[in-house]
Formats: structure tokens, C-alpha cells, sequence
């Protein structure tokens, strides 16, 4: 997933433990003294609670920027020194964020405006990891949280007498094909970081977060978690099953294709034809995406396609000129062009002098006009579709930088990343003719989408059900409905229930595979990416829509569609200010997330899948 570092104090609550952070001097004294004056010296009233609001969003302002700026700085120059900033910054962002959300507890007796009420539930909800407000428990939780992330971080494991990290790990299970060492580093990776301390870990955590939800008045951290979506918590699992119930049967479909294909690749005794799928065949090591699997999974009768890394090559683009061309198509939307900083102050390729975290980002340093992206661009296609992401956060970001401090963010945490990938789904063969890259007479005719399709359906659909298992097991571990001795057992029976996928050797007593994944060890909620995913195509089919588009819709791009870019420019000013169901109409129409834009996307391939599935025994 891409990392969005955003100026936006919903968004700074939750990077708290990222590394933002503010001095203890000046607005965090006056709101601490405020709140002590109206604790003691009379029952709290509205013009209290608008002074508490005003002094925490000018105090997260400061704090945000301080922060922001300390980690960009540590991310473009890692050393030491800088690694001790940010994680100081990260100490003290994190006793600002809880300090105020327990604060806005003296309000909660007040009938407070709509407004008023939406930004003391950011200020309440928005931290990941709420401490207690005991010290010594909130100490331990740092320790835990800390010893967890460290673990997964650091863990090693010996290949042909060589200590090999997690990023290389991956590579091999990405590239290899030999199913023996697949299983082998796939049981490596999850011993490496001592899984029997990880699950004591894990388990003391859930205890000491829980009780600090329930000192912000939650009754669990499942409950925290899912009060950021502008309904109640039971009714937005309803929802995420809902969403999933309109996108299954194409997942099950191309589980069916895959499993077929990798059963003749490597026979029944490794791949049996029917059940589920052993984890370690797909081509990452959680099974997320099956990208990796092109070679494997193809379309045997798919048409010549086109070689977007070539043309860009071919046509002497550089990382600079991939960003224009980025940018150009937000202003070809009507929007207006990045600030002058942006391309003083960005990193857009790697340094040659230092070490750097090249992960593609996009930072809103000031809430105001300081956007920057950082991201160590190579000319090829995956990058410039990237670039087109990262400028879809950036132009976000300006568009709600003019709400209070308090709504600048997503509507909910799904409509970030959904933005940036809705308008990289534009990058299509007619775009690509409109900026000159790709002439029509090379434009591929209709027996190539199959293979673009199925290339995509094995990046997005096939991550689908892991984004929804990976909070299903949380929320009930949260809820004391899993208990620690059946971590893993739950784990698996969720991932063969959501994904069909078992692991390819037995899981002994001390196990503790969901440490595998950094976001578990990490504790970053994980179903906004699911959401992000739904609303991506759904935006995208609203969208051409609104320009009337009549052919496929994976062929659409809304590059030049002014009228497009002015509903879109209008749902984003929004920021979080509003529900997201006023959000989402603003700009398609509907106030339901709908994840049938994703089954009209992939029409020809669903329709291949099940031609090729006919005499198959699929589902698991």
C-alpha cells in the first residue's frame, strides 16, 4: 500500500505514532489549563467546549507541521540522529493526541452542534492505539507496541548460510517456482520473528488498548475502530459483508482459473484440482496479490497488448517529465497546477549520496500549500502509474486544506487511497494516444483486455478477501470472541473461509502467522484499503459516466472532462467535513458504497472465467 503522510488533524492522530509531533510550549498549556478551569470552577458549557475545539485544532496545526516536517527530514536523510527526532516526536505526538481525546470527555454531556460533535469524535476516535489514562499501563503499551514492531522488522532467516530480511524473502516468493522452498521460506519468514513472544505480546496489548478505548467510553477497540465510519459499528460489518457479497463470485471464479492453472504447473500432489489453494504458490508471501502469477495464470488467446515501459523509453521521458505528465492530467480536469514548492521541494528520484526511504509518498507538510511527493521514480510503467496516485492524494489534499484543521482528511480512511487509484484506472490506451505516448494505429484491439484484465484481477481481486479477514480476526480478538490459544487456528479458518487458501505445512502450537503481516505487528487497521478498492471502480464508473462514455468501461479515461474534474475537485474540498455518504453523492450520485462498478470493470473477463470454469469444480 502506499503511505499517505497528510497534514490533516484526523490523520495526524493516527500518525502520532508515526512520528508527527508539536512542542510542549504555548497551545498545549493553554488547552490543559482550560480544561482544568472548567473542570473545577463550573459545569462545562458550549462557549467552553468551542474554546477546547479552537485551542486542540491550533495546537494539532503546529503539532502537525513540526511533525510532518521532522519526518520528512528523517525519511530523506536517515541517520541517527534523525531516527531519535522522529521517534521523540512520535513519544510526544502521541501523548498530545491522547491527552485530548480524554479531554473531550467533560463535553460529552453537552448537546453539541453537528459540527461541534463531528470534531470531538475525530479528536476522540482518531488514535489507533489508545493508551490508558494509568501511566505505568501506557508505558507498557508503548513497550509492546514498540517490541512488536521491532520483532517483525528485524526478523532474519538463513538461506544457504546467509541472513535474509523480509524484503528479500518476498522477492523469492514472488520469482520462484519450486514449491519445496516456497514452503520452506514461507515457514521461515513467519519463525523469524519470534511468534510465541509476538502472541504474548499481542495478547497483553489487546488487554491495556481495550481498557484505554473504554476509558474514551468505547467498549472495545473494535468498537474505536469502527466509529470512524459515521454509523454504528455493527452496522458497518454489515456493510463490509454486504460489499463483499457484490464482488465474490468474480474472486471465486478467479480462484477457480488460478487453482487450474497452478494444479497443471505442479500436479496434484503439490496443488490438488480442487479446494483451496496452498498460500505459498501465489506469488506473495500473505497471499494478498497474485500478480506475481501473470506468467501462470495467463490468457492463452489474449491479442498483442502494448509495452507502456517501451513507449516511455522510447519517447525519452525521465522521472521529472513522468510527474508533468501527471500533473497535466489533474489540470486537463480544470484544476490548477501544483505550487512552485512542490517541484522545489519533492524528491522525485533517488539521491546517489544517501540513503533514503524510497517508498512512494505524498506529504501535505503545512495544511496549506506545502505538497510534496517523495518517491524514487525509475521510467517505467508501474511508476508511472504511481506518480498518477500519488498526485491523485496531493491535489486531495489542497482541495480540503481550506476546512478547519479538524476535517482535513478523507471523508473516511477508504477515500484517499481510492482516489489515488481511481484516477490511475484512467491510464488507458486513449490516454495514453492524448499525451502523444502511443499512436492510434498501435492502440490494441479487444482481444488484448483479456490480458490486461486478467493482470489487474490478479493484482486487485485477489487482495479483496485478505483485506476483509485481516480485521474480521482483530474485531474478534478485540471482543475476547478469539482468545489467545486460538489466534492462529481463527486465523486460518478465516483465510480458507474468505480467501480459500490453507497453509502448505502444518502450523504447530506456537505459531503466530498473523505477526507474518506489519500491519498486525504494527497495529494499522487494514480495512480502509478493502473500501478503497470498492470505491475506486465505483468513482471511476460515476465518472465516465458523467462523461458519457458508452464503450467498455476498463477503456474509459476521463483525461480533458472539465465537468468531470469539477464534481470531483467539489466531493474533495468536502474533506471531513461531512459524512461520507454526502461525499460519496457529491460526486456519484449514490450514498451507498456499491461494488458492482467492479463486476461491470471485469464484464469480458468474468465472462471468459466462467466459460473456462464450466466443467471445473470451483469453490473450496
Amino acid at each position: 500500500m502506499k503511505r499517505l503522510m497528510t497534514g490533516a488533524a484526523a490523520s495526524a492522530l493516527l500518525l502520532a505514532l508515526a512520528g508527527c509531533s508539536a512542542p510542549t510550549e504555548g497551545p498545549a498549556a493553554n488547552t490543559a489549563d482550560q480544561a482544568a478551569n472548567t473542570s473545577v470552577d463550573a459545569p462545562v458549557t458550549l462557549a467552553d467546549a468551542e474554546r477546547f475545539l479552537a485551542d486542540a485544532e491550533s495546537e494539532l496545526r503546529e503539532f502537525s507541521e513540526f511533525g510532518a516536517r521532522t519526518a520528512w527530514v528523517q525519511n530523506n536523510f536517515i541517520t541517527y540522529d534523525t531516527n531519535w527526532l522522529l521517534e521523540r516526536m512520535s513519544t510526544q505526538g502521541t501523548e498530545i493526541a491522547v491527552r485530548l481525546a480524554t479531554e473531550t470527555a467533560q463535553y460529552n454531556d453537552l448537546e453539541l452542534t453537528t459540527e461541534m460533535a463531528r470534531k470531538m469524535n475525530v479528536l476522540r476516535a482518531g488514535i489507533t492505539l489508545p493508551a490508558p489514562s494509568d501511566s505505568a499501563a501506557a508505558a507498557r503499551l508503548s513497550e509492546l507496541a514498540t517490541r512488536m514492531g521491532s520483532a517483525y522488522s528485524t526478523g532474519l532467516m538463513e538461506i544457504d548460510g546467509e541472513m535474509v530480511d523480509h524484503n528479500e524473502l518476498e522477492n523469492i516468493m514472488r520469482t520462484s517456482r519450486d514449491p519445496e522452498f516456497l514452503s520452506h521460506v514461507w515457514a521461515g519468514w513467519r519463525d523469524s520473528y519470534g511468534p510465541e513472544q509476538m502472541a504474548t505480546d499481542y495478547a497483553e496489548m489487546v488487554e491495556i488498548a481495550n481498557q484505554g478505548a473504554r476509558d474514551l467510553g468505547f467498549s472495545d477497540l473494535a468498537e474505536m475502530w469502527l466509529s470512524n465510519y459515521d454509523m454504528p459499528a455493527d452496522e458497518m460489518e454489515a456493510e463490509v459483508e454486504r460489499l463483499w457479497g457484490q464482488v465474490e463470485p468474480l474472486y471465486e471464479q478467479l480462484h477457480c482459473y488460478v487453482r487450474d492453472d497452478l494444479n497443471e504447473l505442479y500436479g496434484d500432489e503439490v496443488q490438488a484440482a480442487e479446494g483451496p489453494i496452498r498460500a505459498d504458490l501465489l506469488g506473495n508471501m500473505w497471499a494478498q496479490s497474485w500478480a506475481a502469477l501473470s506468467d501462470v495464470a495467463s490468457v492463452s488467446d489474449a491479442g498483442p497488448a502494448y509495452d507502456l515501459t517501451q513507449l516511455l523509453v522510447d519517447a525519452e521521458y525521465d522521472p521529472i517529465r513522468m510527474t508533468e505528465t501527471a500533473e497535466s492530467f489533474f489540470t486537463s480536469l480544470g484544476m490548477e497546477e501544483l505550487p512552485d514548492t512542490f517541484w522545489d521541494r519533492s524528491l522525485i528520484t533517488q539521491p546517489r549520496d544517501r540513503q533514503v526511504a524510497c517508498h512512494a509518498s505524498a506529504w501535505n507538510l503545512d495544511s496549506v500549500d506545502d505538497l510534496r511527493i517523495k518517491m524514487c521514480t525509475r521510467v517505467n510503467a508501474d511508476d508511472f502509474v504511481t506518480v498518477h496516485h500519488e498526485l491523485g492524494h496531493n491535489f486531495y489534499q489542497r482541495a480540503y486544506n481550506q476546512q478547519d484543521f479538524l476535517f482535513q482528511g478523507g471523508a473516511h480512511d477508504g477515500f484517499h487511497e481510492a482516489i489515488g487509484d481511481f484516477i490511475a484506472l484512467s491510464v488507458t490506451p486513449d490516454y495514453l494516444v492524448q499525451i502523444g505516448l502511443l499512436d492510434q494505429a498501435d492502440v490494441p484491439d479487444a482481444s488484448a483486455d483479456l490480458g490486461l484484465l486478467m493482470d489487474t484481477a490478479l493484482d486487485k481481486i485477489s487482495f479483496l478477501p485478505f483485506a476483509i479477514m485481516m480485521d474480521q480476526w482483530r474485531w474478534r480478538v478485540l471482543r475476547g470472541e478469539i482468545q489467545p490459544e486460538n489466534y492462529n487456528d481463527a486465523w486460518w479458518e478465516l483465510r480458507e473461509s474468505y480467501q480459500g487458501i490453507v497453509p502448505p505445512v502444518e502450523r504447530g502450537d506456537g505459531a503466530f502467522d498473523p505477526g507474518s503481516k506489519y500491519h498486525i505487528a504494527n497495529n494499522v487497521p487494514y480495512l480502509r484499503y478493502f473500501l478503497s478498492f470498492i470505491m475506486q471502480f465505483q468513482f471511476h464508473e460515476a465518472a465516465c459516466e458523467m462523461a458519457g462514455w458508452e464503450g467498455p468501461l476498463h477503456r474509459c479515461s476521463i483525461y480533458g472532462n472539465e465537468e468531470v474534474g469539477a464534481r470531483f475537485n467539489a466531493m474533495m474540498e468536502m474533506g471531513a467535513s461531512q459524512p461520507w455518504p454526502d461525499a460519496l453523492e457529491a460526486f456519484t450520485g449514490t450514498r451507498e458504497m456499491d461494488g458492482s462498478a467492479i463486476i461491470a470493470y471485469f464484464q469480458p473477463l468474468m465472462t471468459h472465467l466462467e466459460e473456462e470454469n464450466a466443467d471445473r469444480n470451483c469453490g473450496w
